[in-house]
């Protein structure tokens, strides 16, 4: 790579991009485990609800478990995507572009899924405040 100066901007962008993909990852981790903790509880006496789901959310709504799956999914691809990054500004040559820009496209592909889910998710209204803010910076991911 000859154009050096761009360098510090890379650099800039991409801790920025790696915060906001710790920030999903925390949010979704949070609900993930507030879902585990008050999801459904199924044991040798119990028997499965009615309709019953392995995705299944006490907060949110029907699109509520696949958007947090996927979320998470996009958060840590997208945390190895800056790691990929890292590596690529360290040597900044061609020979380590490709491996950074191939799991940065994976990486937005999840969180273009995510974003498709969370959309979902508010199409159909039923919704938690924090939730909200991690469907903000999903969407903001997307733009970039």
């Amino acid at each position: 790579m000859a154009n050096t100066q761009m360098k510090p901007a890379a650099a800039l962008l991409l801790f920025l991009n790696f915060c906001m993909y710790v920030i999903v990852l925390g949010i979704g981790a949070w609900a993930m485990n507030r879902a585990i903790d008050y999801g459904f509880i199924i044991g040798p006496g119990f028997k499965l609800p009615a309709h019953f789901s392995p995705i299944y959310f006490p907060m949110g709504n029907a699109a509520t478990g696949f958007f947090v799956t996927f979320a998470m999914l996009a958060g840590v691809v997208g945390v190895a995507s800056a790691i990929a990054g890292i590596n690529h500004i360290r040597s900044w040559n061609a020979s380590s572009l490709p491996s950074a820009a191939s799991i940065a496209g994976v990486a937005w592909t999840f969180t273009l899924l995510a974003m498709g889910f969370a959309c979902k998710e508010i199409e159909l209204e039923i919704r938690n405040a924090r939730l909200v803010r991690m469907k903000i910076q999903v969407s903001f991911n997307t733009t970039r």
